[in-house]
């Protein structure tokens, strides 16, 4: 019976994605765990590891190919005695989202379906929302015993529910399917303006990438009620102690920056404002445990986001060493999926660009995100004298459902201290 590959959901938001390779052809004989392809998500390229055994009966879908669906079969593999795939391959399943959770029963006349498995765990969120990854007739079974995959631990590749794991598990009353949420209507799309072209214009095709960051930037605007508060932080101090810094982590192969100090100072003001740290959702507030710090990144494919994660608890010579390595990985695609997916709060900085001040938007489901201008001499007064002082721009993009204004004003002030007094980074 022959078992189809399908296009794997890599992240939360991902509907559809690009196949960039293939790492088999027709013919070639595939173990549980060997790299069969790698798929462009809306953030990274992933490696996709094949779950079952068997030879590659058929390539449904080139290398190259944009815009496959999530569920859509990409390709066929046979199992042993077969030799030919035998009938048309099924229509692509409905994208990953749309999907019922209860397992269905395979059928005995058609193919079996290998769903690829995720190399990493998915954005925290609630757990009613999280997938479940089992094997189809570790699924099959489950229905058959009325078992609830939901209750087991997998014994397989990053965790994935075999075949054994249900047959050891005790029959119960097998869980009822979640009602699904209600949906909103979809908004009409406004009629689209006519572009007049012109000899020499050129039509360059949306990035997979592009795409995803045009959806949710405007998902983010108009669902997400901003508001925006600009501060300006004297910043000589917080250069000096990055020059003295530099002059002992040049031992350790780091140099700190700017930026660094500024994911420092704020994970330690996230963790003395926890209800900054926090996500809405239409039932609760998730208030995170952690401080994971997201770093805009600009590359070639589009803005990335990879995570500091426990910023408050590491020196900013470590922050320095992983920024480093996460940004040098998110320009080429390489970043895992841990990497980038969640984070409670985000840092753009534009700074190096010369930009003075700026409005981010807010990167759902996080609640707050820091807009970062360049540090530059101005003149300022100080106790009725006009001095000049280094002085940077910030300005922070809340979701007022999360954090009303006083409470934003008061991290702002928090961050004041850490910035304006780097001293007190070290206590």
């Amino acid at each position: 019976m022959s078992i189809n590959i399908l296009m794997p959901a890599l992240s939360p938001t991902m509907t559809e994605g690009k196949l960039a390779k293939w790492h088999v052809k027709v013919g070639d004989e595939v173990k549980s765990g060997q790299v069969v392809c790698e798929i462009e998500t809306d953030k990274a390229t992933m490696e996709v590891e094949a779950v079952d055994e068997g030879k590659v009966g058929q390539i449904i879908v080139p290398e190259g190919t944009e815009g496959v669906p999530v569920n859509a079969v990409i390709a066929i593999l046979l199992e042993e005695g077969e030799t030919e795939v035998k009938g048309a391959p099924p229509p692509a399943a409905a994208p990953a989202k749309q999907e019922a959770p209860k397992a269905q029963a395979s059928s005995s006349s058609g193919p079996r379906v290998s769903s690829a498995l995720m190399s990493e765990p998915e954005a925290r969120g609630p757990k009613e929302h999280e997938r479940i990854f089992a094997s189809p007739l570790a699924k099959r079974i489950a229905t058959e015993k009325g078992i609830d995959l939901a209750s087991l631990k997998g014994s397989g590749p990053n965790g994935r529910i075999v075949k054994a794991d249900v047959e050891s598990a005790k029959p119960g009353v097998p869980a009822a399917a979640p009602a699904a949420a209600p949906r909103a209507a979809p908004r009409s799309a406004a009629p689209a303006v006519p572009i007049i072209t012109a000899p020499g214009d050129q039509r360059i095709p949306h990035t997979a990438v592009r795409k995803v960051i045009a959806r949710r930037m405007l998902e983010s605007k108009q669902t997400v009620p901003h508001f925006y508060l600009t501060v300006e932080y004297e910043i000589d101090a917080l250069l000096a102690a990055r020059a003295a810094i530099n002059e002992v982590a040049r031992k350790k192969d780091a140099r700190v920056s700017v930026n660094d100090m500024v994911i420092k100072a704020c994970a330690k003001a996230l963790r003395d404002h926890p209800e900054c740290n926090a996500s809405w959702t239409e039932d609760e507030m998730i208030q995170y445990g952690a401080v994971d710090i997201s770093v805009a990144v600009a590359t070639d494919r589009g803005l990335i986001t990879p995570i500091v994660r426990n910023a408050d608890m590491k020196g900013v010579a470590q922050i320095s060493i992983e920024m480093k390595d996460l940004a040098g990985r998110a320009k080429t695609g390489k970043l895992k999926l841990d990497e980038f997916q969640g984070g409670g709060f985000t840092i753009s900085n534009l700074g190096m660009f010369g930009v003075k001040e700026f409005a981010a938007i807010i990167n759902p489901p996080q609640a707050m995100i820091l807009a970062v201008g360049v540090g530059e001499e101005r003149v300022v007064v100080r106790k009725g004298a006009m001095v000049i002082r280094n002085m940077m721009s910030c300005t922070l993009a809340v979701d007022h459902r999360v954090v009303d204004g006083a409470m934003g004003a008061q991290f702002l002030q928090t961050l004041r201290a850490y910035i304006e007094q780097p001293a007190a980074m070290l206590v």
